[in-house]
């Protein structure tokens, strides 16, 4: 994600301080507050309340936006008064990765390569691949606040060439504000190496396989991405994959905090312009969650994105 300018954060901070004047002059508590907006019909939690008068989130959704209108009746100020002073939304998706839409957002080179220095591969980016990615499973999982608890892959591997025994992790967090994620092992390998770039939201790590594996052998392992909070960090209501190199199958499946399910959700698939972009509806299950398939994908982008 690209840095915020002076300008979003004056506008966040300038909002949030009159959020809650607002409030305290109305004398509602915030459970009075959010029973009046579901009562108009618009669905909205305490605790997205409290992040928006206290400057921990701002409303970007167009059902924020929506729900930021009948605030203003709520608690008797003029229209506009309130909406007029949010900063314009920002754009979906995290740096060095691509928007859902747009076009590609790849970290430059500078700030890529010192992570692989440090963690001892150097050439990754030029080097012929060792390893095929044969299947990948992402289970992204968004608390109540809207924001990206943890994410959990599972990847098979097939080795090109003998002795192969680690993969080399590229993640980009949505947020950067909020810190780099604690990476977990949790199958069939160990945690290497691990750099961070803070100010990018990046992490460069090795995941060492319990024991390396010969050309045409596969392997597996699993592993998880938390995120501390709440409040969680923002994810733009997406989640995707940039893959460099094809995949022979890749499932996604995005699960939501017991009810806060969205309303709509659609898959998406782009190789970096925006011509290449397609998208179709999916439908959740009984477990508030969604999930895409892509067959023989790659490179490009796949992900889901929900309202």
């Amino acid at each position: 994600m690209a840095g915020s300018t002076a300008g979003d954060e004056n506008g966040r901070t300038a909002f949030a301080t009159q959020l809650r004047a607002a409030i305290a002059t109305s004398g509602l508590s915030l459970d009075r507050i959010q029973a009046r907006l579901r009562a108009r019909g618009v669905v909205v939690s305490v605790t997205a309340l409290s992040y928006w008068q206290s400057g921990k989130r701002q409303p970007e959704r167009q059902s924020s936006l929506s729900a930021v209108r009948t605030l203003e009746e709520i608690l008797d100020v003029p229209a506009g008064a309130l909406l007029g002073l949010l900063p314009p939304p920002r754009p979906r998706g995290g740096a060095g990765k691509r928007h859902a839409g747009g076009e590609p957002m790849s970290f430059p080179r500078e700030v890529l390569q010192p992570l692989l220095d440090k963690v001892g591969a150097p050439n990754a980016l030029e080097r012929q691949h060792p390893l095929k990615l044969v299947g990948l499973h992402d289970l992204c999982e968004i608390a109540a606040d809207g924001g990206q608890r943890a994410v959990t892959a599972r990847a098979v591997f097939q080795a090109v060439s003998d002795g192969q025994d680690r993969w080399l992790l590229v993640y980009t967090q949505d947020d950067p504000a909020a810190g780099a994620p604690d990476l977990h092992a949790v199958r069939n390998c160990r945690v290497g190496r691990a750099e961070v770039d803070e100010a990018h939201g990046l992490i460069v790590a090795e995941l060492l396989f319990d024991q390396p594996i010969n050309r045409g052998e596969t392997h597996l392992i699993e592993y998880t991405l938390t995120n501390s909070g709440p409040p969680y960090p923002e994810c733009r209501n997406t989640h995707y994959r940039e893959f460099r190199r094809p995949v022979r199958e890749y499932l996604l499946e995005v699960r939501f905090a017991p009810g806060t399910a969205p309303e709509r959700c659609w898959q998406y698939s782009h190789n970096g312009s925006t011509d290449s972009l397609t998208r179709r509806p999916l439908k959740l299950d009984g477990g508030d969650g969604v999930h895409a398939v892509a067959l023989d994908f790659g490179p490009g982008v796949f992900g889901i994105d929900w309202d």
